[in-house]
């Protein structure tokens, strides 16, 4: 057991030199059995933290990331963190401003996490075979979206729009 955990170490170690000596923009800790993100990353990566721009945690144990580990990489544009054990993320995720994509697939999250709202370049947010509980569907919103253009055309009495106007047509006789 002891020299799996070495060797996880040695692996999670090597991987981090590998980014620092190279320049790279990415980290990856995939499938490092990693149940937090170690803190000496924080003290070995300090000189490079804002030329990292991806970040891949997948597959691994973690239950959650602290707002230190936000607020250090704040120039991530993506982060993955799929297939860990993650149910919330912390109000500092609101500190990258621009991330544009973020895969929390395969976790626990019961919640939509709304911290990522605030986020201005974000474009892509997989929340796939999580357990979220209240989230209207795909279809429900699309019909939301008609009701509000229809009633916004007959309102301003604006000659119909074209969804409003095939919609118009599709129901008369």
């Amino acid at each position: 057991m002891l020299k799996k955990m070495g060797e996880a170490v040695a692996r999670v170690a090597r991987k981090v030199n590998e980014t620092v000596e190279s320049g790279s923009d990415t980290l990856d800790l995939a499938e490092c059995k990693l149940v937090s993100f170690p803190i000496g990353i924080y003290k070995v990566l300090r000189n490079v933290t804002d030329q990292i721009h991806l970040i891949t945690l997948a597959n691994n144990e973690l239950k959650s990331l602290t707002s230190k580990f936000m607020t250090t990489f704040c120039q991530l544009r993506e982060l993955r963190l799929e297939g860990n054990f993650l149910h919330r993320l912390p109000n500092e995720v609101s500190t990258l401003q621009h991330l544009k994509a973020i895969d929390l697939s395969r976790n626990q999250f019961r919640d939509f996490p709304e911290q990522l709202t605030t986020l201005p370049a974000l474009e892509t947010i997989n929340l796939e075979e999580n357990d979220i509980v209240g989230l209207i569907s795909t279809k429900q919103v699309c019909q939301a979206l008609m009701l509000m253009i229809e009633e916004m055309c007959l309102w301003r009495s604006w000659p119909p729009c074209p969804p409003c106007a095939a919609s118009t047509s599709a129901s008369t006789p």
